[in-house]
């Protein structure tokens, strides 16, 4: 049902009022290679329904820290699993709608 409701609000274009946009900004300044306006754009939008502002302040300092990611993932911290749970959510929904 996640999924669906997902798939539905991406295709109608719905964009939700004051996000940071951070995990967009982050994505187009990262040196990776295929970083674009429309899949950085596409990562957004799926971080803007998957995950807090918090969470995407945090999902962005990623790009420029790859060490903080992995610290964050091998945390014993109750907060930083519950992240990550969420995280991991938000790529596969990033990574089946941003192909």
């Amino acid at each position: 049902m996640k999924s669906i409701l997902l798939a539905v609000t991406l295709m109608v274009g719905f964009v939700p009022g004051a996000q940071a946009e951070a995990i967009e900004r982050a994505c187009l300044r990262s040196d990776r290679n295929g970083a674009n306006r429309a899949l950085c754009g596409c990562i957004q939008d799926v971080a803007d329904l998957t995950l807090t502002a918090r969470d995407q302040k945090l999902a962005a300092s990623f790009f420029s820290d790859p060490q903080k990611a992995q610290d964050i993932r091998q945390s014993d911290r109750r907060t930083h699993e519950r992240f990550w749970e969420r995280y991991k959510e938000f790529g596969a929904a990033a990574k089946e709608y941003c192909r």
